[in-house]
């Protein structure tokens, strides 16, 4: 059973940083990309960040450019640190991955999902 496993939540007041983690079992996810999406209550999910297959390449949510950063530790290892947070950020995180290996922003190409890490910004 392939599982994506995120950890790393909390409540943080504004300005503070966090990092998640991803872990992902089941198969191996050496050619996929990987990726956070982030959904706030009574919004739509929104792309945060995501990496490709070999960690070479990143892609970022125009929201969160300069501030989050998405790493590699291995093939099925995901990270993503929060810096400079803000209220707006509060959301669930979800850690997704794609048999496709581009780091894409498109929710529809990630075939596995997380169950999401509460990220709570306090102002």
């Amino acid at each position: 059973q392939v599982q994506l496993v995120e950890s790393g939540g909390g409540l943080v007041q504004a300005g503070g940083s966090l990092r998640l983690s991803c872990a992902g079992s089941g198969r191996t996810f050496s050619r996929d990309a990987m990726g956070w999406f982030r959904q706030a209550p009574g919004k739509e999910r929104e792309f945060v960040a995501a990496i490709n297959w070999s960690g070479g390449s990143t892609n970022y949510g125009d929201s969160v450019k300069g501030r989050f950063t998405i790493s590699r530790e291995n093939a099925n290892t995901v990270y993503l640190q929060l810096n400079s947070l803000k209220p707006e950020d509060t959301a669930v995180y979800y850690c997704a991955s794609g048999r496709r290996p581009f780091a894409t922003a498109v929710a529809g190409a990630y075939d596995y999902w997380g169950q999401g890490t509460q990220v709570t910004v306090s102002s």
